[in-house]
């Protein structure tokens, strides 16, 4: 009798391990439909190109998806990307109608949906998914993004310390990794790109607003009173909705708002 057992329960895993290897071995093809444009090619207009990948041999994260294309099927297929964790924001594109990072989105299983992706929408695109983020550093770079101190410094030489409560301050704002896919998706930025500044550059601005060891409050408050800057801002939250990483730009540049209340600047009546 416990040969008897012993059998079955070897004949019953054999039969397990068939099904399984016979499961693996059905494709699972999945479909891409993706953004192609190449503007060394005279006269050619943007087009979709569908691409089909067997999930089996496929990562499971939108990026893994492209970075199997690129390799295995289509060469010319060009898209940004580096660090695949989330930490970078190479990656960020429109997937499935929704701005995110490639490399933190996985791909729907189920193979009867295809997975769209396309550029950033409303920037200028390089090529294929790659947008030009040139208006959008430059942006970020009129903010000044650094500690500022009166008087001369000398590096290296003092510690500026922060309580506990000062730190926790910058918390939800310094974890911003500028991949734009807040700025992206804002309907005030899309209009007026070229003056309002965006959910993620405001969101950095008053994070060096609220920071303690930064003396320059008033200056970068002042540089931001006109119409445009700040006050384009139509609390939609599409910023918030969207963003990859959790945070809340929308209540950053409420908190700049609160905070710029005081300053002599453009009269909410006066604003167009």
């Amino acid at each position: 009798m416990p040969q008897l057992l012993q059998s079955t329960g070897v004949a019953s895993t054999a039969v397990r391990g068939a099904a399984a290897a016979a499961t693996a071995a059905q494709p699972r093809v999945k479909k891409f439909d993706i953004y192609r444009w190449n503007p060394d090619v005279p006269g050619q207009k943007p087009y979709k190109q569908t691409y089909e990948v067997d999930l089996n041999t496929c990562g499971p994260m939108v990026l893994d998806g492209l970075i199997k294309i690129k390799n295995e099927l289509d060469s010319t297929l060009t898209f940004r990307r580096s660090c695949r964790e989330g930490i970078c924001g190479s990656c960020a594109m429109n997937i499935n109608g929704t701005n995110t990072l490639a490399c933190l989105s996985r791909i729907e299983p189920n193979t009867t949906k295809t997975t769209k992706i396309y550029p950033l929408p409303h920037m200028y695109v390089v090529k294929d998914l790659v947008p030009d983020m040139t208006n959008f550093y430059n942006q970020y770079k009129e903010i000044k993004p650094y500690l500022q101190r009166e008087g001369e410094q000398e590096f290296g030489k003092v510690s500026h310390f922060q309580s506990v409560e000062d730190r926790a301050k910058l918390d939800g704002m310094y974890e911003c990794i500028l991949c734009a896919c807040c700025s992206t998706s804002c309907p005030s930025y899309w209009w007026n790109g070229d003056k309002y500044l965006g959910p993620a550059v405001l969101m950095q601005a008053y994070r060096w607003m609220v920071d303690s060891r930064d003396q320059k409050t008033e200056e970068r408050m002042q540089k931001l009173q006109d119409h445009y800057s700040v006050y384009r801002c139509h609390t939609i939250l599409n910023c918030t909705k969207t963003c990859p990483k959790g945070l809340n730009p929308g209540q950053a540049i409420a908190g700049m708002k609160k905070l710029m209340g005081g300053l002599n600047g453009p009269k909410v009546e006066k604003r167009q």
